[in-house]
């Protein structure tokens, strides 16, 4: 059975006037980071985010999760509020378990630059699935 995709449209947004201040945060939220007060020591940050929401690009209906996020940081440490807010700011996105998890990655190695980093997606189930997306990425080693 073949299935054709249909890009959904937009939701209307409100006007920066009209959105209440913690929708402005979210709307205006960038990952920010800080220098790492311990750099040349490896150690591991662990941030749990359990409010993740999206939308399904096919159907439009909200899909949840719990992101598991793990890094090893090198010369910047990510700031939590950002990264709770960057977390929000998917709650209106039309995107795929596989894509979100994908994207979280690419921005966050973007932003903080870690010398490792690995994210998981843990999808509560619907409609009798349960989805789990794991991507990681590794700084290469300069001295190989």
């Amino acid at each position: 059975m073949s299935h054709s995709y249909t890009e959904p449209t937009e939701v209307p947004t409100a006007s920066p006037e009209e959105l209440k201040y913690g929708e402005r945060e979210i709307e205006e939220g960038q990952l920010i980071t800080f220098p790492n007060p311990r750099i040349g020591r490896r150690y591991q940050v662990e941030i749990t985010l359990p409010e993740f929401t999206c939308k399904c690009p096919f159907s439009g209906y909200p899909d949840f999760a719990t992101i598991y996020l793990t890094y090893l940081p090198d010369e910047r440490v990510v700031e939590l509020k950002s990264i709770k807010l960057y977390i929000n700011s998917y709650r209106d996105r039309y995107i795929s378990h596989e894509e979100s998890i994908n994207q979280i990655l690419d921005d966050f190695v973007a932003a903080a630059d870690p010398l490792e980093v690995r994210i998981k997606g843990d999808f509560n189930p619907r409609g009798n699935v349960h989805t789990v997306v794991e991507v990681a990425h590794q700084k290469p080693n300069p001295k190989l």
